[in-house]
C-alpha cells in the first residue's frame, strides 16, 4: 500500500481530487486530499504545514508518502520534503519553480503568456481573448463537475504565496515525475517540455489526454499514470 497525498493547485480545495481519491483507494492505497490555507497572509510555510498536518499520524512507511502536486502546488510539494521523508514527487501540469523566484515572477520568467497565446492560435482560438475560466480550465471537464466547482465557495491562492521567493537552492533529492495534459490550454505541452528541460533536466514529461484540470476531466487515466511506477504489478 502506498499513501498518496494530493495537493490542489491555486483553488486550494481538496475537492479538486474527489474523483481520483476513490480510485486510488479501490486499488488498495491510502489517499488524502489536502485543503490549503486561503488567508491573504498564508505563505509557503503555512501551506507546507497544512500538507504535513493533513498527513498526520498515518503510517506512510519508512520511505514516506507520494506527494501529487497539481499546478501551483509544485511550488509547495518540494518544501514538504524538508519536513518529512517523501517517497516520490509527482507533478501534474506543474508550475515548476526556480531557486529565489517568486510565483508572481514565474509567468514573465518562463514566457507562459506568449506560449498560451501561441497555443490558442494553433487551436484556432483567439489568442487575444484573455483568460476565461471555462475556456481555459473547464473546456474538457464534465458538466456536472463544472457545475459543482462553480457552486462551491470561492477560493484562491494567497497574495503572500505569490510574493515569497522560493527558498530551496536546488530541487530535493527525491525521485520526481512530471505528468502533463496534452490538451492543457493554460500550460501547453510544448511549453512544459521546454520548462522541464530547463529546470528539471533529466526528468521526462509523461503526457496524457486532458486539460489543466485533468483530475476532473480524466481521473481514470490520471490515476493509472500516478500509480505507474509506485505500485507492484498485479498478479494475473
Amino acid at each position: 500500500m502506498t499513501t498518496y497525498v494530493l495537493i490542489p493547485g491555486a483553488d486550494g480545495r481538496a475537492w479538486y481530487w474527489h474523483r481520483v481519491v476513490p480510485m486510488l483507494r479501490e486499488r488498495g492505497h491510502d489517499a488524502v486530499a489536502v485543503d490549503l490555507p486561503s488567508g491573504l497572509d498564508a505563505g509557503l510555510a503555512e501551506h507546507v504545514t497544512a500538507v504535513v498536518n493533513a498527513i498526520g499520524d498515518r503510517d506512510t512507511g519508512d520511505d514516506g508518502p507520494v506527494l501529487v502536486a497539481q499546478s501551483l502546488a509544485a511550488v509547495i510539494a518540494p518544501l514538504v520534503c524538508e519536513r518529512i521523508p517523501v517517497q516520490q514527487l509527482i507533478l501534474v501540469n506543474p508550475m515548476i519553480p526556480a531557486p529565489g523566484e517568486t510565483a508572481g515572477e514565474w509567468w514573465d520568467n518562463t514566457g507562459r503568456d506568449e506560449a498560451a497565446r501561441a497555443f490558442a492560435a494553433e487551436e484556432g482560438r483567439d489568442p487575444d481573448a484573455g483568460f476565461d475560466l471555462i475556456v481555459d480550465f473547464f473546456h474538457d471537464v464534465p458538466q456536472d463537475a463544472t457545475d459543482e466547482a462553480m457552486s462551491g465557495e470561492a477560493s484562491g491562492p494567497s497574495e503572500a504565496l505569490f510574493a515569497e521567493p522560493w527558498p530551496l537552492r536546488a530541487w530535493p533529492d527525491v525521485p520526481t515525475r512530471i505528468l502533463q495534459g496534452r490538451d492543457d490550454r493554460f500550460f501547453p505541452l510544448g511549453f512544459q517540455l521546454r520548462i522541464a528541460a530547463e529546470r528539471l533536466p533529466g526528468v521526462p514529461v509523461e503526457d496524457l489526454p486532458g486539460g489543466h484540470l485533468v483530475a476532473l476531466s480524466r481521473p481514470v487515466e490520471l490515476t493509472e499514470l500516478i500509480c505507474n511506477g509506485t505500485e507492484a504489478p498485479r498478479s494475473q
